[in-house]
């Protein structure tokens, strides 16, 4: 059976790493971009389930990519989880206007992040408490 591959995309080096090992911890194969422009690249020659996506991020930020991920075929159905310091409800709004399927405020709970994670793919693995 394939494992289910998830996309990271965030400017923050440490973010990402600390993501990753939750993917890794939870069986998912990961894949990293570092800006929106990446991200459109990596989706292009590889097939992500599901994408953790950044909202502030340099070149082309969270929602121009989200937008641009649902005008591609391969990606218009991949889960998208926005990410944002952000909460009032005007970026909230704009974060699921851009297409997104959920939105998570940072700083989050690992436990909020795998939740999402088994709802949209399932549990890889069997589930672990943080």
């Amino acid at each position: 059976m394939r494992r289910k591959k998830v996309l990271l995309v965030d400017d923050s080096h440490t973010v990402l790493m600390l993501h990753q090992m939750m993917m890794v911890e939870r069986g998912y194969e990961t894949l990293i971009a570092r800006d929106g422009l990446e991200a459109l690249a990596r989706v292009a020659v590889e097939a992500p389930d599901l994408v953790v996506l950044d909202i502030h991020m340099p070149h082309l930020d969270g929602l121009q990519t989200c937008r641009a991920l649902r005008e591609r075929e391969p990606t218009r159905h991949t889960p998208i989880i926005l990410c944002s310091t952000r909460m009032e409800p005007a970026s909230v709004q704009a974060g699921f206007d851009s297409g997104c399927t959920d939105y998570l405020t940072k700083p989050f709970a690992g436990s909020e992040l795998a939740a999402l994670l088994n709802r949209y793919l399932g549990s890889e693995r069997g589930t672990r408490g943080d």
